[in-house]
């Protein structure tokens, strides 16, 4: 059952397209083999070597690919009336047309009893195949297709699954920790607001919650000294945290209000550890919001002392607060970017998925899409640095990538030439 169609019936009618064919059977695979990894699509003649079989006229060449301890290559093994010819007698090419206009080609040396090809024949192996030979002064021309891990998806049902693209490209990997923390008061934006001399209080003009101006009267208090009264006012611009006073009091030392300037907040991070011994001013900063907006900024200092309550080193950075979205006591979570590095080339990780033995992505080239045999270097949480095995600027399938291996080993994925 096409995997497409049972997510999305309507899918079905449509008539999802898989072409996979061939790259094995279920012989258990030999020391010499052109692979064997699942039940072969269209069947073929095979030589003494497990290979393909290409005749003409009573001369015949067997191919096959010999990956038994070194990396993938070429092995011909030439034949006149069924009989093994040396190889010294024979020549040989193969140029190989892959998804997307590439061209490999090979030439071949005799080397024992076979002729061996040129440079490693590359993950995936999945190409259109142009053999040519020459015999006692007889060319010969044959071509096949040998494709695995490759299906074709209409456009249209690949945008009704939710299938997106990206390109390959350069990217920053981060090395993040990711620590836990508060929203809290910053210091240099606090005043607690007292009388200058005591006395009764006779008039408070503001309450909790309260936005106020500098120099703004908060309370009027009498002097108990020369009986006169004088204005008790706002040091700062800021809001209102707390009111101690009523009329009637008498003001003497305490504080009459607490006032704080919001727009700018403390951030305090809390690490422990090895990832504590790592943090310094000057870090970034990245808070993921609940709008999914990104709140850069950067680590201030690392406080001196460690929290007495949860024993952990303590890092705080300014926290822009315009609009009043973060209030103090507010638990966070970010991440501090320790050192980032660019790479030529990366992928989204949910674009990974296992194919055989491989960590793989699935390139895209129109409406067909191809396996693509991965070598990974550093990742972070959102990408992965690739070494080896997609080139920059392939498109490549981001979400739903597990649809598309789905349906390519729904059809036999298979690794046979």
């Amino acid at each position: 059952m096409n995997l497409f169609a049972t997510r999305w019936p309507t899918l079905m009618t449509l008539g999802l397209i898989s072409v996979l064919a061939a790259c094995g059977d279920s012989t258990p695979k030999p020391t010499e083999t052109e692979g064997a990894h699942a039940p072969v699509a269209a069947e073929f003649e095979r030589g003494p070597h497990r290979g393909r079989m290409l005749r003409k006229d009573n001369f015949a060449l067997e191919v096959t690919i010999f990956e038994t301890g070194v990396p993938p290559q070429f092995r011909l093994y030439a034949y006149l009336d069924d009989k093994p010819l040396p190889p010294s007698e024979v020549k040989a090419s193969i140029v190989l047309g892959r998804l997307g206009g590439i061209r490999d080609a090979f030439s071949f040396v005799a080397e024992g009893d076979h002729l061996a090809g040129s440079g490693t024949v590359v993950e995936p192996h999945s190409f259109d195949v142009a053999v040519s030979s020459s015999h006692r002064g007889r060319d010969y021309r044959w071509s096949y297709e040998s494709y695995e891990g490759r299906t074709i998806i209409p456009a249209a049902i690949a945008e009704t699954a939710g299938v997106t693209i990206e390109q390959a490209g350069p990217a920053v990997i981060r090395d993040d920790l990711s620590l836990k923390g508060r929203v809290a008061l910053n210091g240099d934006r606090y005043a607690e607001v007292r009388a200058r001399f005591p006395g009764p209080v006779q008039k408070v003009q503001v309450n909790i919650g309260d936005n106020v101006r500098v120099g703004q009267t908060l309370a009027i208090v009498e002097n108990s000294d020369t009986l006169g009264t004088y204005a008790v006012s706002a040091p700062i611009a800021g809001v209102v945290l707390a009111r101690h006073t009523n009329v009637g009091d008498v003001a003497g030392n305490e504080p009459l209000f607490e006032i704080a300037d919001l727009s700018v907040l403390w951030l305090e991070l809390h690490a422990f550890g090895d990832d504590a011994a790592r943090l310094r001013a000057g870090l970034p900063v990245r808070i993921d919001t609940t709008q999914g907006e990104a709140v850069v900024t950067s680590v201030q200092r690392v406080l001196p002392l460690a929290s007495s309550a949860s024993q952990s080193v303590v890092a705080r950075a300014l926290l822009s607060n315009p609009d009043g979205q973060w209030r103090p006591g507010m638990a966070v979570g970010a991440k501090v970017t320790v050192s980032a590095r660019e790479v030529p080339v990366a992928v989204r990780l949910p674009a990974l998925q296992r194919f055989r033995d491989f960590t793989v992505v699935f390139a895209r080239v129109e409406q067909t899409y191809e396996v693509r045999m991965l070598e990974l270097g550093e990742r972070d949480d959102e990408r992965v640095e690739v070494l080896g095995g997609i080139a920059p600027g392939t498109d490549y399938v981001v979400e739903q990538s597990f649809l598309i291996k789905a349906d390519i080993e729904k059809s036999g994925a298979s690794h046979d030439h």
